[in-house]
């Protein structure tokens, strides 16, 4: 199958600046800042996702507190080599940013109700690792999943996903080696990592929360199974 890298990972998000941008690192005179957006969830709650950019993207004020910008670009990841273990380090690479206009709080609230795109992506890509089920103790139906989508230069993004419920129940007989295209959200989520000392540090996991799932057949060209899920939270 051909590969067109800009179709295979692409994704929109709308929130605001939320904290500082810090220096992240510099390319051939080109420097780049991390900073974070908070995107509002239906439920209440919000997502705070790591943006990367380029500083000819942005002005002086753009990445000021609180300021409402569309971000569109790619979910990436890389490996992060701490105290001599490996992190996968999952990150937005904004690729286009444009100031938008602010809404009072009543009409943020309606545009996340009327689910008016504020957080998708869309990924294709390769399942590199047996996909994980499992259930909670209320029932709930959950599926891990690592999904390799190729970039240039012979690259790879190791992404991991989530489904939920009919997705995860058909998500668990995927074999290592197929592609799929996932639609869905990026989310992010605390969790407790214990060390050997018996500590507990606080982290953070990105992950996408699937929406739709579609098994491509590439000798036919076409999509063999497609599972759309409107579940997840």
């Amino acid at each position: 199958m051909s590969t067109n890298y800009l179709e295979n990972n692409y994704l929109t998000l709308v929130g605001k600046v939320t904290g500082e941008k810090r220096f992240s690192h510099e390319i051939y005179g080109e420097s780049f800042y991390v900073f974070n957006l908070s995107i509002p969830r239906l439920s209440g709650n919000s997502d705070i996702i790591p943006i990367t950019v380029s500083e000819r993207l942005i002005k002086e004020d753009t990445l000021m507190e609180g300021k409402k910008l569309l971000v569109k670009g790619q979910f990436r990841s890389y490996n992060s080599y701490e105290n001599e273990k490996n992190r996968l380090i999952l990150t937005v690479f904004a690729k286009d940013i444009v100031e938008v206009e602010e809404n009072n709080e009543e009409e943020e609230n309606e545009m996340v109700r009327k689910d008016t795109i504020t957080n998708e992506v869309v990924l294709v890509g390769y399942i590199c690792k047996k996909p994980i089920y499992r259930q909670t103790p209320f029932g709930r139906e959950i599926s891990d999943l690592l999904l390799a989508v190729n970039r240039a230069y012979n690259k790879s993004d190791y992404i991991p996903c989530i489904a939920w419920g009919r997705n995860a129940r058909f998500c668990q007989n995927l074999e290592v080696g197929t592609e799929v295209k996932v639609v869905g959200r990026v989310q992010s989520r605390n969790y407790e990592k214990k060390h050997e000392d018996g500590t507990v540090e606080t982290r953070v996991a990105y992950e996408v929360s699937v929406g739709s799932l579609e098994v491509i057949d590439e000798n036919e060209d076409s999509k063999e199974e497609q599972v759309t899920n409107q579940e997840a939270v």
